[in-house]
């Protein structure tokens, strides 16, 4: 199964609750963090719902 990296470019500050607990599932705490995770649908998923918070590095 192919993996992707997630770094998280903006703050989680004045987002909703639903956002914020996104980002901590994706398992991103601080700007600037890089975390892989498996490229499966609810990953995708989580990463589309926060994709203005959020760039999957390459």
């Amino acid at each position: 199964m192919a993996k992707i990296q997630v770094k998280q470019v903006k703050s989680a500050i004045n987002r909703t609750k639903t956002q914020k607990r996104t980002l901590e599932a994706l398992g991103l705490k601080k700007l600037h963090q890089v975390v892989e995770h498996d490229d499966t649908p609810s990953i995708l998923g989580m990463v589309a719902s926060v994709a203005h918070l959020v760039e999957v590095v390459k």
